[in-house]
Parts: structure tokens; C-alpha cells; sequence
């Protein structure tokens, strides 16, 4: 794998996904008993913004940056904005120089009784996870698998739960099929958890099987896309989805209060837009 998120971090895509964890997990904060995060595709946990890599590409300037300097936020977007700069670190003029993961966004999150499985493959990102997380014993790191640790390592002993799926895509439409198999057994093992899973859009057409396929998950099933070009090039990244398997009561309103907001200030040119859609529901 030659993916590194550190090229990517703090673009459109994480705004969106990362919005999306954070109402996630304060939906299974609202109940008293304790719960468990897991994360296929962890990543190093924290990436500077002035590395190499990311001004290579300067995506943060279209994605955290945008929010950065945003006035009247919705509740969300505001709240992501506050943990964002409290996970993150900061200059001396108080600018955003390292975006932090999904890891250390979820970890202020987690309370005494709630535990986290993490899980990255490269040994690199993982070794750098571990130092970042040091010394918080609800947090495991797993140098593995994300998709063979779903069905090895599920279920947690907590009975409630979210699963992020939020792998690289490098294999492209063979992605889809590793991401149905291992859903696939987790439904089985943990039926009962909320599942996130991260997807991007180049072609429309590439994602209808797997939304059809969703349509079968066991429990209702919310889509979110955000598109910030028209959904029709393959050679670039047009917008990404997050399909949500057994989602928190009236959570598709919590989308729809900032997705609107989030697309007016992420879009570049005429073609963005913002979905929601319900593929099954009881």
C-alpha cells in the first residue's frame, strides 16, 4: 500500500467524515452504558499541515482552512472546528499546523468506561498511533488488518458501538468487495453496532452496486454525499459519501442542519452538492 493520508489530511473529505464521527460518537455518549469505537483504517493519528507532504498538495486549504475562517458555524461545524484546534496543535499566531485523525478526534470523546480498537496495517503509521495515544489504556493499537480484525476481534465486550470504515481505496472497486465481506461477518458477530463507512466518488456508476448491496444491511441505512464537482470524472476526487448501518434516532436531521453549510463553503465550481438519502428504513 503507497497511501499516506498525510498528503490528504484536513481536505473537504476529512471536514465531512470527521463531522459525521464526532455526532456519531456524542449520539452513543447520550446513554449511560459504555461503548466501543473501532477503526479499520486508524492512520498515524496526528499529520502536519507544513510537512512535506501536505503542502505538496495544500488540500487543508480548501477544507479545515475554509472552516477556519468561517463566521456563524451551525452547532457542528463548530463543534468539529473546537476539536479539530484542541486535538490539532497551533502556531504562536494561533494558525493550525497539525490536523489531528480520527483517533485523537474520537479520543476526548471516550469516557472512563469506553475502550477503542484501532487498527493500521502500514507499521510506520501504526508506531506513530501508538506514540501519539501513549498512556491512555482505553486505547489499543492493532498493527493489522482492519478487515480481518472485524471478524477477529468482534464483538467487544461493550455491547453497544460504532465501526469506521474508512479504508484508502487503492484497489478501487475491489475495495467495495473486501468492504462487504468484512461487513458481512461483523453483521454477524455485532449486529447491534452503528457502522460508518467512508467512500469516495469519482464515477456515480462505480457506487450503485454497493448502495444496492446496502439496501440488505441489517437495519436502516443513511446516506450523506457531499460533491464538490460534478460526480462524472474518474480522474479526480469529485466528493465522498458516508453510508451509516443502524443509525441513531433522528440523526439525519443532525446532517441536515450543517450539510448545507458545509457544501456552501467546501465547493469549488458550479457541480457541488449535498445528499442525504434514506436506502432502507424500518
Amino acid at each position: 500500500m503507497n497511501y499516506r493520508h498525510a498528503f490528504h489530511a484536513g481536505n473537504f473529505a476529512d471536514v465531512f467524515k470527521h463531522t459525521i464521527l464526532i455526532g456519531l460518537l456524542e449520539a452513543l455518549r447520550a446513554k449511560p452504558g459504555a461503548f466501543c469505537y473501532v477503526d479499520t483504517h486508524a492512520g498515524r493519528g496526528l499529520y502536519d499541515l507544513r510537512g512535506d507532504e501536505a503542502t505538496r498538495t495544500g488540500e487543508s486549504d480548501e477544507g479545515i482552512d475554509r472552516l477556519l475562517a468561517a463566521d456563524d458555524l451551525p452547532a457542528a461545524l463548530r463543534d468539529y472546528v473546537e476539536r479539530v484546534r484542541a486535538g490539532g496543535a497551533e502556531d504562536g499566531d494561533g494558525e493550525l499546523v497539525a490536523y489531528p485523525g480520527s483517533p485523537l478526534l474520537a479520543r476526548p470523546l471516550l469516557r472512563e468506561q469506553d475502550r477503542a480498537i484501532l487498527c493500521e496495517l502500514q507499521p510506520e503509521e501504526a508506531a506513530a498511533l501508538r506514540t501519539a495515544l501513549r498512556g491512555d489504556a482505553r486505547m489499543a493499537v492493532h498493527q493489522r488488518d482492519g478487515y480481518a480484525a472485524l471478524k477477529a476481534l468482534l464483538p467487544p465486550p461493550q455491547k453497544r458501538g460504532l465501526v469506521l470504515v474508512d479504508p484508502p481505496f487503492e484497489a478501487q472497486g475491489g475495495e467495495y468487495t473486501a468492504i462487504q465481506k468484512a461487513l458481512e461477518e461483523a453483521f454477524r458477530r455485532w449486529p447491534n453496532a452503528i457502522y460508518a463507512i467512508w467512500y469516495p466518488i469519482k464515477k456515480r456508476e462505480t457506487i450503485v452496486p454497493f448502495h444496492r448491496w446496502l439496501r440488505n444491511a441489517p437495519g436502516d441505512v443513511l446516506v450523506a454525499e457531499l460533491l464538490i464537482h460534478p460526480d462524472h470524472s474518474p480522474l479526480r476526487l469529485n466528493g465522498c459519501g458516508m453510508a451509516m448501518v443502524n443509525t441513531p434516532w433522528q440523526f439525519d436531521q443532525s446532517i441536515e442542519a450543517w450539510l448545507p453549510t458545509a457544501k456552501y463553503l467546501l465547493t469549488t465550481d458550479d457541480g457541488g452538492e449535498a445528499r442525504l438519502d434514506w436506502l432502507r428504513r424500518s
